[in-house]
């Protein structure tokens, strides 16, 4: 499977974009060889499981130009890496406490010359300032994960959705997010057609109040 699927879901892209996404396959294969950032199994399919899966997340959202996103738990750079191709005036902070990982995440943004994008090699907890959304892939319950971003979200939105976490997780997520009467959940078979995604949703849940 190659970046033709990006192109299926996302038809207004730009060259740039185009020539991003499609090297984007390239540098990845060659890194990994390097430093396993994405299992065997995944890399074949990286357009399926990793960069349009990151990518359901624009579907739920057109983040305005200026705002500001926190990718925790970056790993290889999912979801953040595919949402600064798609969003090029909006800044994105890519953070991981993994080392060789943020090495590779680096070099990638490097190579496919992502000017919007910061990335750091930490803890959430850590990290100084405030953004306007959070985004992740699943890296903890969200109990916990609310517990390490809730200080770093703004309180004043300028979105029509409420600064917050936007979460792809997979699964039945009914008893994980019992606490959170305010989280959406938005299942992403409703926007990609493939099986892979038949389980697979964005979980929104606005920062502040649950």
């Amino acid at each position: 499977m190659d970046a033709g699927i990006v192109f299926k879901y996302f038809p207004d892209l730009t060259e740039q974009q185009r020539h991003q996404f499609t090297y984007l396959e390239d540098l990845y294969k060659d890194w990994n060889k390097k430093i396993n950032v994405v299992s065997r199994k995944d890399i074949d399919e990286l357009y399926l499981r990793h960069v349009l899966h990151s990518l359901g997340i624009a579907k739920v959202i057109n983040f305005q130009s200026g705002t500001l996103v926190l990718d925790v738990g970056t790993g290889g750079g999912f979801p953040g890496i595919p949402l600064a191709i798609i969003f090029p005036e909006v800044k994105f902070t890519l953070i991981d406490s993994i080392a060789k990982k943020i090495r590779v995440v680096e070099e990638v943004v490097s190579g496919l010359g992502l000017a919007n994008v910061e990335v750091v090699n930490g803890r959430v907890e850590q990290l100084n300032g405030q953004f306007d959304f959070v985004v992740s892939r699943a890296v903890a319950a969200m109990p916990t994960f609310v517990r390490w971003v809730r200080d770093r979200i703004k309180k004043k939105s300028s979105h029509n959705l409420k600064n917050g976490i936007l979460y792809l997780k997979g699964g039945d997520l009914t008893e994980e997010l019992i606490g959170f009467k305010k989280a959406r959940i938005i299942g992403l078979k409703d926007y990609f057609e493939e099986e892979f995604f038949e389980t697979k949703s964005v979980v929104y849940l606005p920062v502040h109040q649950k």
